[in-house]
């Protein structure tokens, strides 16, 4: 079956800025069609929005399998090509399993237990917090 357009009912995936970082939520299946165009959307949103890291949150998704993780590794290759690192975040212990026991080691991805900690990684924790970025004053 051919998968280039998303099936009746599906939408496609929301591509959020935060401050210097992209936030996209995956929730659920997602098909051929929609990981082109989410591919699309990402390295789109790098070059306009000229932000310095994508947190992919895939604690929504029940199942990896090799074509996620193809698609996972190719987004952080563009976002990599187009000077932004990625961080995966709410990664289940089962998904992490799958993606050892099918080999896949999603080459230039970082991940993280959550969302802010994926932030944290990409030094952009501040940005999610109420109020933007600050410093202390001490």
């Amino acid at each position: 079956m051919n998968d280039d357009f998303p099936r009746p009912g599906a939408v496609s995936v929301p591509v959020l800025r935060l401050g210097d970082v992209l936030l996209v939520t995956l929730q659920g299946d997602l098909y051929d069609g929609m990981a082109a165009r989410l591919q699309q959307d990402i390295a789109q949103a790098i070059v306009d929005s000229r932000v310095a890291g994508v947190v992919i949150d895939i604690s929504g998704v029940e199942i990896v399998d090799s074509f996620l993780g193809r698609v996972l590794a190719e987004i952080a290759a563009h976002a990599r090509l187009l000077a932004a690192r990625t961080v995966v975040a709410g990664m289940r212990p089962a998904v992490a399993l799958t993606l050892v026991e099918l080999g896949l080691t999603l080459p230039g991805l970082r991940t993280a237990l959550s969302t802010e900690a994926a932030l944290e990684l990409l030094g952009r924790a501040d940005a999610a917090r109420p109020g933007g970025p600050h410093r202390d004053a001490r």
